[in-house]
């Protein structure tokens, strides 16, 4: 994994606590304030194993300390939407519960019974029918069938409620292994006049769905790359996503 360490199989044992004073994982790994107001981050003894690191903004990160976007929380939460496909979804502000390969994720991000890959929902406008999901983990349809659980477990419900134009944020996706492109296809094929774009993923993330042909579905890569999505309301986000999906469809 690019920027990263070995994978362990081990998996996790029972969650460690989180007590009220940030640890320092090793030398030369500063932890960030958490976003969330009644989160903090586990004592020394957690970081008694290996960490498993992703490239984040081109610095890699221990896993456990990157959280979803959290600056949307006032206009829209997925956990209070009775629309929402995570509606009374609970978060943990004390425990970490999920891990990918054994290693323990930020407790904020929600599970789409995937064993690799987590999601948030930071946006729904149902009026304007969009929908802005952030991505962490191995994307991996060849053995985990992470689309068909996506497409499943989320992405159908939101399109029942008439989403049709997605925002799908990967750039904490580390690796993608693909499979058949068929859910892609039905996807792509609900959305009818709307479109799926992802943005910010890693080139060599980019380079393994070109191979099976997901970007016949989900547009990718050029100016979707550049953009500093978390400097923009997700209204102006849409509308800047939504400008350049324009222009590439002519």
């Amino acid at each position: 994994m690019p920027g990263g360490e070995a994978l362990s199989p081990k998996r996790a044992s029972a969650a460690p606590a989180c007590p009220h004073s940030p640890g320092s994982p090793r030398p030369g790994y500063r932890l960030p304030q958490p976003s969330h107001p009644n989160f903090a981050y586990p004592t020394r003894s957690f970081f008694a194993r290996p960490l498993l690191l992703l490239p984040y903004h081109h610095t890699a990160r221990p896993v456990h300390t990157i959280e979803p976007h959290y600056n949307w929380i006032d206009q829209y939460s997925a956990s209070e939407d009775p629309r929402s496909p995570l509606f009374e979804a609970e978060n943990s502000l004390e425990t970490f519960t999920n891990t990918i390969y054994g290693y323990y994720i930020h407790p904020q991000w929600d599970s789409l019974e995937s064993d690799t890959l987590f999601l948030k929902i930071l946006f729904v406008d149902y009026d304007e029918g969009i929908g802005i999901i952030e991505l962490i983990g191995e994307w991996n349809d060849a053995i985990e069938n992470d689309i068909m659980h996506l497409k499943r477990n989320i992405i159908d419900v939101m399109v029942h409620e008439g989403i049709r134009k997605f925002i799908l944020v990967g750039e904490n996706v580390f690796n993608f292994h693909g499979s058949d492109d068929s859910y892609y296809e039905e996807w792509f094929e609900d959305v009818e006049d709307g479109w799926i774009a992802g943005l910010n993923f890693a080139e060599h993330v980019i380079r393994e769905m070109r191979q099976y042909n997901v970007d016949s579905y989900i547009n990718f890569g050029g100016q979707l790359d550049e953009l500093p999505w978390r400097t923009y309301p997700p209204r102006k986000l849409f509308k800047a996503v939504d400008k350049l999906i324009t222009h590439r469809l002519g």
